[in-house]
């Protein structure tokens, strides 16, 4: 049988060898219709790029690096390997592969950076869990190394938020959404399970909940707020003391599954029941949450996969002259209500 090559595909789909080349190295310059037909064209043939001879022709080695974290409590792990797969999937199909690595702080990420560039050539990464002084994008912007990163700029670095491209999700507007569904479900004594203050992820979680009981003039009394890190020990913790108040919250909304699960074998130990005698609402809507019945804030991985791919795509397509960073991208997360509230 005949190998299928970039012209067979060409005249199936009936367009140029420069389309094809196009739709597999720099889909974003291509017209969506002619898009989705030479895509179609190259899963009816199987046409596979020849990797050796496209590396030479690109000088690129199509390898993106991306972290991954340790496992903690089965919970959190299980959220970035959410995102990961979707983004090994939707890499893949364009054919490019994911370098995985492991790293402990901002330092040795980067001593990894130089590393990987230099031992494997990597042409891009995906950064991920950014935060006020984060060392990383400004090392690979230094170096002029393509990223983008799933987070954006927080603290001095917001300021100049359009000198990299990034996809993030909003983080206020899913609390606020959990926090309006509580209220309309008729609460009015609604808590807020959170981290530290100097999280800028939980301080942006937190406020959507604030915001929402403010407009909404509902008062959250002493102790209503709570700040811990993240864990199901400390959920529980956290939960304890709220329902040991005078006038105990009737719904809590946290900043993550692993508080959400650690508020609900508190309530659960002390007889009560989650959603029937207290609400609880989680956020990230890990595999756990849909097995147990917890609400939770669910958010678009693909959707983000996808944003950030598209990014690199545009950045790799112009090495000698790199464009303007890409408009970063704010996705809405969306609201899955089970049992617990």
């Amino acid at each position: 049988m005949a190998r299928v090559t970039l012209e067979s595909v060409a005249r199936h789909a009936s367009v140029s060898t420069q389309t094809v080349s196009n739709v597999i190295n720099a889909p974003h310059r291509v017209r969506p219709e002619t898009l989705a037909r030479v895509q179609a064209a190259i899963k009816e043939l199987n046409y596979r790029p020849n990797q050796a001879s496209r590396t030479l022709r690109t000088r690129r080695s199509r390898l993106i690096g991306a972290r991954i974290e340790p496992p903690r409590d089965g919970v959190n792990g299980a959220v970035l390997a959410q995102f990961l797969q979707s983004l090994t999937a939707r890499t893949q199909e364009a054919g490019y592969r994911i370098v995985v690595f492991t790293a402990t702080d901002d330092d040795h990420e980067c001593s990894l950076y130089e590393q990987l560039l230099d031992d494997h050539d990597l042409d891009a990464f995906v950064l991920h869990a950014t935060h006020t002084g984060d060392r990383r994008t400004a090392w690979l912007t230094e170096r002029r190394v393509p990223f983008v990163t799933f987070g954006r700029p927080w603290g001095a670095e917001s300021a100049g938020a359009g000198r990299h491209g990034w996809v993030d999700v909003d983080g206020a507007q899913g609390t606020l959404a959990a926090t309006r569904h509580l209220i309309g479900a008729g609460h009015q004594r609604i808590a807020f399970i959170g981290w530290p203050d100097d999280l800028e992820v939980g301080d942006d979680r937190r406020s959507g909940w604030a915001s929402l009981l403010a407009v909404s003039g509902i008062h959250a009394p002493a102790g209503y707020d709570a700040g811990v890190p993240d864990g199901l020990d400390t959920g529980r913790e956290a939960a304890a003391a709220m329902l040991d108040l005078p006038t105990p919250p009737t719904a809590i909304v946290c900043a993550s599954d692993s508080l959400a699960l650690g508020a609900w074998t508190e309530i659960t130990a002390r007889g009560l029941r989650p959603g029937a005698d207290v609400a609880v609402v989680g956020f990230d809507d890990s595999p756990t949450a849909g097995v147990v019945g917890l609400s939770s804030v669910a958010q678009p991985y693909d959707e983000a996969a996808a944003a950030c791919l598209r990014m690199l795509q545009e950045l790799l397509a112009a090495p000698e002259k790199p464009p303007s960073p890409p408009a970063p991208i704010l996705l809405p997360p969306r609201l899955v209500v089970r049992a617990s509230g």
